[in-house]
C-alpha cells in the first residue's frame, strides 16, 4: 500500500481512477462570471449576527464568520499536528486505519478508497475521530507517538464547544426561537463533536479530480478551517460556486439536521 501511495502522488498525469466524468469536473462545472455572488460573511460581534446567520443559512446553507473568538494559535497548532501526521511513513499511518466493514468508522482514510457507484477515487487523505464528549472519545485511534497531537486537539475542541454553543444561540435567536432551543434539541452537553483533518496532496490535474465528492452533511453544523489554497465549493441555483478565502474566518456549513427545518421558520 505504501508503494501505491507514492506512485500515485509522484505521477505527472492524473491516473484514470481519479478522473471524474465531465459533469463532475470542477473545471467544467464551476460558475464563472465577472462578479459572482459571494458567500455571506457574518461578524459575530454584531447584534444582528443571529438574523444574518439565519438568512445566510436559508439562502446558501453556508456562511463565514469573523470575530468568532477562536485564537489563530489554536488553529495553527491543529494544522501543524495534522501536517505532521500526514508526513508520517505510510505504515505508521496505517496503524490507525479505519475499517467501516468491521464497524471501525474512526481513524485514518486514504485516497486508495473508492467513492461512489462508479468506483472513482477522491484525491484526499483524512484522519477522523470524535473529540467530545469524553464518553464518545476513543483515544486508540489518536496518533499516540506524535508530540502535541492530543493537546492540540483538546485545546481546539474547547474552542469549538464554545463557538458551537454561541452559533446555536445566535441561530435560535435569529429564527425567533428561545436562545437555548437549538442546543437543547441537539443534545445539550452531550452533543457529539467529530473532528476530520483533511490532507490534499498536490494534484497534477486538479480540474479533473475531486478531493471530496458532492455531498451534504448529516450533522447539525460543520465548522471548516480554510486556508489560502482554493477548492471548497457550494451548490446553489443549479451552479457550483467557489467559496472565497477570508483570512481568519471560519466557514459554517448547515447540516441536514438543521436544514430540514429552516424553511418552516421565519426570522423575527
Amino acid at each position: 500500500m505504501a508503494g501505491a501511495m507514492r506512485s500515485v502522488h509522484a505521477l505527472g498525469a492524473l491516473p484514470p481512477e481519479f478522473s471524474r466524468s465531465e459533469h463532475e469536473q470542477p473545471g467544467a462545472t464551476t460558475f464563472r462570471v465577472a462578479a459572482p455572488p459571494e458567500i455571506p460573511v457574518i461578524d459575530m460581534s454584531s447584534p444582528h449576527a443571529g438574523c444574518g446567520m439565519a438568512d445566510a443559512a436559508r439562502e446558501w446553507g453556508i456562511f463565514q464568520v469573523v470575530n468568532h473568538g477562536v485564537p489563530a494559535e489554536a488553529v495553527s497548532e491543529l494544522q501543524r499536528v495534522g501536517r505532521e501526521f500526514f508526513a508520517l511513513p505510510q505504515a505508521e499511518k496505517q496503524r490507525y486505519a479505519r475499517d467501516p466493514a468491521s464497524g471501525k468508522t474512526e481513524g485514518y482514510g486514504s485516497t486508495l478508497q473508492r467513492d461512489g457507484p462508479d468506483g472513482k477515487k477522491t484525491w484526499a487523505d483524512f484522519l477522523f475521530h470524535n473529540i467530545a464528549p469524553p464518553s464518545a472519545v476513543n483515544h486508540s485511534v489518536w496518533p499516540e507517538n506524535q508530540k502535541g497531537y492530543r493537546a492540540a486537539n483538546e485545546a481546539y475542541c474547547d474552542h469549538m464547544i464554545r463557538l458551537t454553543r454561541t452559533l446555536f444561540e445566535r441561530l435560535s435567536a435569529g429564527l425567533g426561537l428561545e436562545e437555548g432551543a437549538m442546543a437543547e434539541a441537539f443534545g445539550g452537553d452531550e452533543v457529539i463533536f467529530l473532528q476530520k483533518i483533511n490532507f490534499y496532496p498536490p494534484c497534477p490535474q486538479p480540474d479533473l479530480a475531486l478531493g471530496v465528492a458532492p455531498h451534504t452533511d448529516l450533522s447539525a453544523l460543520t465548522v471548516l478551517v480554510p486556508n489560502e489554497v482554493p477548492g471548497l465549493q457550494v451548490f446553489r441555483d443549479g451552479q457550483w460556486h467557489d467559496v472565497e478565502y477570508v483570512p481568519g474566518a471560519l466557514i459554517v456549513h448547515i447540516g441536514d439536521q438543521i436544514e430540514a427545518s429552516l424553511h418552516h421558520i421565519n426570522c423575527s
